[in-house]
């Protein structure tokens, strides 16, 4: 039953006296209206709710304020904000909301509070006013909220009262599997607010978050799987949360990235899996600290400290020379949960503050090979931008030693309720002490807390499963950045978890394009392998994203980040692969401007050898059984049943390595052969196409000096999004 029929007021008190409401630009504000009125004439709840989709650090929060505005002008007395489970999230939350209602609050029109900061008595002055309650989900702040709201003054039951349950993410999806039984039960804390909603008069509700996986983790009746698609609770409506001009996020970092010589392409910098032991403890046997400036088992992280320091310093530099306000940077060291870990980096950041603030002393040779190095790497990213003066070496060598003699560099640990209520500002946001900012923490550091001008990301997290929603908050590095700022980022981890994290950044997009599209109605596809070699559904709640792949139409699959075995071990497995590609061609089923149409086991069987022809990096990997799955499935889903479209290629001189030193991702594509992809994907329209490129693989280029295949399967067009997982929690 719809809860308002009147035309919604947009030129009310609260909408028009928000401090923010002149930095909403037009699709912000149509956004904002458009939840409202939505909130206003559509019945929602816990179950149902309304949904604002937008970005991780994309503006949700200020997109969320102005419908908290639109809604009271319309009726409604109460606002619930439920946030993760931090004190500093909630101080920074209610700092907000006193900035931005700050005319309302003056005029004694609206009141804020903590929960868990309510005064005894409120006086049926106060609890006639508009109220906020900034509740941490979490039990004892929802039995205060219960009993406020029903004990207390029961007067406010039966008042118009909006939930926003921001960041409702994985984490406050109100399903859970458990292990003795097979079944789906709520979680203690969505019980909670579904009690408490069903006990009020006229509660609606609104779930903001940057994560739609959460979406496909609800069944609508605490049953797994009803056939192939897994069928989501659906939200009574979707409003997606504009992207703003100024935004960075996975685009950048996953997608732009991979074009070679793009700003973008600079951002990664790949760590070593033996770095991030060096970062649990102390081990005498590998850190020296006296020698923390040249030893070659802490290599990448001096460069990420050194990078930070060049990095801010030919910032500061371009704001002095661009007669603008010097501003402070800040770097995030995440690698453990633990505090011994914490104390123990932060110990070594101080060891290389100590060393390098000696060497700046003494003007070393040491020191300037170290900034000279950084320097060389940072500047090629710097000079992309031409608004921006480029500075000369001599320059950010000066700079960086002021610095260090000036003690410019601070480091903190950020691991305890009161490390980090102490770090805040007025604003409950990390407060930049010094120009540099060393941020050494775990979790704390991900729940939301704003760290400004961030250049630099030391990530190490590395659970046996990931969640999405976790991973994505972790990734402090997005929101809206200056370019120029861009420029001198560097994000630090291992190359299996910059895997995770794009494959995740895949799912989510894809995801995301899907809302866009209005397609969402139909499902996802979640699907897994059996022991029985068979493609199932699967409850996409029990997906690990460490194995997750997204297929979407014309997905290019490929391994990558491998050297090829040695020519004696491997010459006859490329003898034997020379002539299953051309027996295929010769028996193929149909033949369309040399693409042939063979059988899937052909194309299994092919991917079978050149698995014995390749050995990967660390952190890369190549799983046969991932592509005979994805194989299977794909011909499952095509009009042609088991057959795949062969394409093949021969004397190609594809180099191992990209200019910027990167492994070669894209052997396929234009200008590095014939176009090949192109016509992969034009055949690709109802079947699959396996790729095979027979690479020289000479030794100049990389490699060993003997021929390979590199092989690549693209999916058909015709394809409905699809997550395959490879792994599944038990």
């Amino acid at each position: 039953m719809p809860l308002q029929t009147k035309p919604l007021i947009t030129d009310g008190d609260f909408f028009q006296h928000l401090n923010i409401k002149n930095k909403y630009k037009q699709p912000f504000r149509e956004c904002i209206v458009r939840t409202a009125a939505k909130l206003l004439d559509t019945t929602t709840s816990e179950s149902r709710p309304g949904m604002l989709l937008g970005k991780v650090q994309s503006g949700k929060t200020r997109t969320f304020l102005g419908v908290m505005g639109l809604m009271y002008d319309n009726g409604f007395d109460i606002v619930i904000l439920l946030t993760k489970g931090t004190n500093a999230l909630v101080r920074q939350t209610c700092s907000r909301l006193e900035e931005e209602f700050e005319a309302p609050l003056k005029a004694d029109a609206m009141r804020v509070y903590d929960i868990m900061k309510m005064p005894d008595r409120l006086s049926k002055y106060e609890w006639s006013q508009k109220l906020a309650f900034v509740v941490k989900k979490e039990t004892r702040n929802l039995d205060r909220l219960k009993e406020t709201m029903l004990e207390k003054y029961p007067e406010l039951a039966g008042k118009r009262v909006l939930f926003i349950d921001d960041e409702a993410d994985f984490a406050s999806v109100a399903y859970e599997h458990k292990r003795d039984q097979n079944i789906t039960e709520l979680r203690v804390i969505a019980t909670k607010i579904n009690e408490l909603r069903q006990l009020l008069a006229q509660p609606a509700f609104l779930q903001v978050t940057a994560t739609p996986y959460s979406l496909y983790l609800q069944p609508e009746d605490l049953t797994f799987h009803r056939g192939k698609v897994f069928e989501p609770v659906r939200p009574a409506f979707t409003e997606l949360v504009p992207v703003h001009d100024r935004y960075i996020g996975g685009e950048v970092y996953f997608e732009m990235s991979e074009q070679e010589g793009h700003l973008a392409s600079y951002l990664f910098h790949p760590v070593e899996e033996k770095e991030l032991e060096v970062m649990k403890k102390m081990d005498g046997r590998r850190v020296k600290m006296d020698r923390l400036l040249t030893q070659k088992s802490i290599a990448n992280i001096r460069h990420a400290v050194m990078n930070f320091l060049v990095g801010a310093s030919i910032r500061r530099w371009q704001q002095r020379a661009m007669g603008q306000k010097r501003k402070k940077y800040a770097f995030i060291i995440h690698t453990e949960r633990g505090k011994s870990a914490h104390s123990w980096q932060a110990e070594l950041m101080e060891g290389f503050r100590t060393l390098l603030t000696a060497e700046a002393e003494k003007q070393s040779e040491l020191f300037r090979e170290l900034i000279r190095t950084s320097f060389d790497g940072i500047i090629r990213s710097v000079s992309k931008l031409k608004k921006h003066p480029v500075p000369e070496f001599p320059d950010i060598y000066e700079e960086v030693r002021h610095s260090l003699l000036e003690e410019h560099l601070v480091s903190s640990v950020v691991n305890s309720e009161r490390d980090i209520r102490d770090l805040l500002d007025d604003q409950g946001e990390l407060q930049l002490r010094a120009p540099m900012n060393i941020f050494i923490g775990g979790q704390i550091l991900d729940r939301g807390v704003t760290v400004h001008h961030l250049i630099g990301f030391f990530y190490g997290r590395n659970p046996k499963s990931f969640q999405q929603d976790t991973v994505l908050q972790h990734s402090r590095m997005y929101g809206a950045r200056p370019v120029a700022d861009l420029a001198v980022t560097r994000f630090y981890t291992t190359v299996k978890i910059y895997d995770v994290m794009k494959r995740i950044h895949e799912f989510d997009a894809e995801l995301r394009r899907v809302f866009e599209k209005g397609g969402h109605q139909q499902g996802v596809v979640f699907i897994q392998r059996d022991g029985k070699e068979e493609i199932l559904p699967c409850s996409p709640n029990k997906i690990m994203l460490s194995s997750l792949i997204m297929i979407k139409p014309h997905k290019r699959i490929l391994p990558t980040g491998f050297q090829t075995g040695y020519k004696t071990n491997i010459q006859k497995h490329i003898h034997t692969l020379d002539k299953l590609i051309d027996k295929a061609k010769a028996s193929a089923v149909r033949e369309e401007n040399g693409a042939f149409l063979i059988r899937k086991s052909e194309a299994k069987e092919m991917l079978r050898i050149v698995y014995e022809t390749l050995e990967m990096e660390e952190g890369y990997t190549f799983h046969l059984d991932e592509y005979e799955a994805l194989i299977d499935y794909l011909c499952a889903e095509s009009d042609n049943g088991d057959y795949v479209w062969l394409l093949s290629r021969t004397h190609r001189q594809v180099k191992r390595f990209k200019k910027d030193g990167k492994f070669e991702n894209s052997p396929d594509t234009p200008g590095k052969g014939s176009g090949e992809l192109a016509l992969a994907r034009k055949v690709a329209e109802s079947s699959p196409a396996l790729l095979m490129l027979r690479q020289e693989g000479k030794k100049e280029n990389g490699w060993r000096g003997s021929p390979f295949w590199w092989p690549v399967l693209i999916a058909q067009a015709r394809i409905a999004p699809t997550v395959y997982a490879d792994k599944i929690i038990k």
